[in-house]
């Protein structure tokens, strides 16, 4: 396909093996940071809380923006969410990590509203090529 062919008419090229172990790598990082923000929020409650969201508010747009798109902030956004929905469940022992209380559902519940926004408002790549207009 030549050069002027719109983005979304070229075909599917798969991710190169540094882009998909630059996303794995993110996942887990996501994951740490899952963890360590459930365990930063509930120590100092406004301060904690606003911090575990801002951890995950930086990695996600970082990964964004080191991949040149989406892919790094959804796999950190992912792992956040994994790590945080495992230490969610109780254990059989009847032990767990989350309390019942507004600190934990606003870390859960806005952690998830944070990844999505930053994941979505990572710049992405341009095609490549000069303005098209339609009828020319």
């Amino acid at each position: 396909m030549s050069d002027r062919t719109p983005m979304l008419a070229q075909p599917i090229r798969p991710p190169s093996l540094g882009r998909a172990v630059a996303c794995l790598g993110f996942f887990l990082l996501g994951a740490v940071v899952g963890a360590a923000g459930a365990l930063v929020q509930p120590g100092w409650f406004p301060g904690g809380l606003l911090l575990a969201l801002a951890g995950e508010a930086g990695l996600v747009l970082g990964a964004a923006q080191v991949t040149r798109g989406r892919a790094g902030g959804v796999a950190a956004a992912a792992g956040w969410m994994l790590a945080v929905v495992l230490l969610t469940a109780s254990r059989p022992e009847g032990d767990f990590l989350f309390a019942a209380g507004s600190g934990s559902y606003l870390f859960l519940l806005g952690g998830i509203g944070v990844a999505v926004m930053c994941a979505t408002f990572a710049r992405v790549r341009q095609p490549d090529g000069g303005p098209v207009r339609l009828g020319k």
